[in-house]
Parts: C-alpha cells; structure tokens; sequence
C-alpha cells in the first residue's frame, strides 16, 4: 500500500468506523481516539497490508483496539471502586480471645468438649461420637445447647468488637 491508498482509505472507511464504534461505546471521545489509532496502527503496517484487504484490516483493529479500552476501563473502575475497609483492619485491641475462654469455661464438661472438638478441630459428628462415647444425635443436641449458651453469653459480635 502507498500513500494515495492509505489516503483513499482514510477518505472512504474513516466516518464509518467512527459510527461503528460510537455506536457500541457512545462516547465521541474514545470513538475519535479508536479511529485515530486504528489508523496509527494502519500506518505502522502499510506495507504489509492490501489496499484490497484495508477495510477488514481497519475494522478488526478498531474493534480490537475498542475491546482493549473497554476492559482497562473495567479493571480502573474496579480499583476505583474498592471498598478500602474489606483490606484493612484496626489497630485497636480486642480481647475477644478472653472473652471465648470465659464463655467456654461456663460450659458443662461434655458441651466444652463437643464444641471444641466441632469447631475447632474440625471433626465431624459420627468422629466425635466415637471420641466422646455419646450417640451421634446427643452430640448434635449438646453443640446446639453449647452454642446456645455461647451465644446468650456474648451476644452480637458487634458489642464485643
């Protein structure tokens, strides 16, 4: 492609581009800024594309170029719209650790037991039936009255923290 050509391309594609990509964008803007490249990157290439083959050339890297907009413009809004308290925390002290130790020392023997074999090893009821010598039923019944009492005793969380 010559200069004349890459003119003549520039005469008869530039206007439609610019309604194709307005039309999925509708931003005049960033459409002339699409075309505008779309055109740079035409003229970094002109001797490899046909002058028969310019139209789908220039189409194709609009649309390319207009995808690539559209999803640095995603990721910046994203950023943009981060909500800074789900990355931070206080600095103040909690002593919510004491206040789960005083809760559980209020707890029967065999409730203490069940709870923290449930909640915080992980293990499943029929493992703690074994473990405790209890029927699988009369563990779920006495982690439900634990965390019943646990939860009398706290409260909200809201009033701890």
């Amino acid at each position: 492609m010559n200069l004349d050509e890459y003119n003549i391309s520039a005469d008869q594609h530039a206007d439609g581009m610019y309604r194709f990509i307005l039309k999925n964008i509708r931003d005049e803007d960033k459409a002339k800024d699409i075309v505008q490249d779309s055109f740079e990157k035409l003229w970094r290439n002109v001797e490899q594309v046909n002058f028969l083959k310019v139209k789908s050339y220039l189409y194709t890297t609009a649309y390319h170029t207009m995808i690539d907009l559209i999803r640095r413009e995603k990721r910046k809004d994203d950023f943009e719209n981060v909500n800074v308290l789900d990355y931070s925390h206080s600095e103040q002290y909690s002593d919510i650790s004491e206040i789960l130790d005083a809760a559980l020392k209020r707890l029967s023997d065999v409730q203490r037991s069940v709870i923290l074999l449930r909640d915080y090893e992980g293990y499943s009821y029929s493992e703690i039936a074994k473990i405790t010598d209890l029927s699988e039923s009369q563990v779920k019944v006495y982690i439900y009255r634990a965390r019943k009492h646990l939860k009398k005793f706290i409260g909200s969380i809201e009033t701890i923290v």
